[in-house]
């Protein structure tokens, strides 16, 4: 079923916000309540706002189910991944080899109260990241199949 003109409206314009605070609660997991579940499920969460808003023939126009598949796979292989590089460093699995190096995420963390920087992370943000990948392509290919099973419902 097509929602109004009205509806469509409304989703599409809040769908980009919504997948900005998901990325938003995704990035500043390690700083505040949140992370990549969370932020995934915003995303998603945004997925399932354009799948409720459009019918079913639509969305499966716009987003294709191997496209969450491969989106879902490739968070799974990215985390997997950032904890293997600690083993080819030398060091043990999941060990943070980016914190006080310097570089991306590595910034060392000042003593003492302070807000709080993004670049503090070490490898914190990139699992964060992985996680949300993985949520956002997992719970909209979810949200996907339960749409179709509804659809062949109304079929028979």
């Amino acid at each position: 079923m097509r929602m109004s003109k009205i509806v469509r409206f409304g989703a599409d314009v809040l769908f980009g916000a919504i997948v900005i605070f998901g990325l938003y609660v995704i990035m500043h997991g390690h700083l505040t309540p949140g992370g990549g579940f969370q932020g995934g499920a915003v995303v998603a969460t945004g997925a399932a706002l354009v799948i409720v808003a459009y019918s079913y023939e639509e969305v499966i126009g716009m987003i294709r189910k191997t496209v969450l598949m491969a989106q879902e796979s490739a968070g799974l292989v990215m985390f997997a991944g950032v904890a293997l590089i600690a083993i080819g460093l030398g060091t043990t699995f999941f060990f943070n080899f980016l914190a006080n190096s310097g570089s991306l995420f590595g910034m060392t963390v000042p003593f003492g109260p302070n807000p709080g920087e993004l670049n503090t992370g070490g490898v914190l943000p990139l699992m964060n990241i992985a996680v949300g990948i993985e949520v956002w392509g997992g719970l909209a290919i979810v949200i996907l199949y339960m749409l179709s099973g509804i659809g062949k419902t109304k079929e028979a």
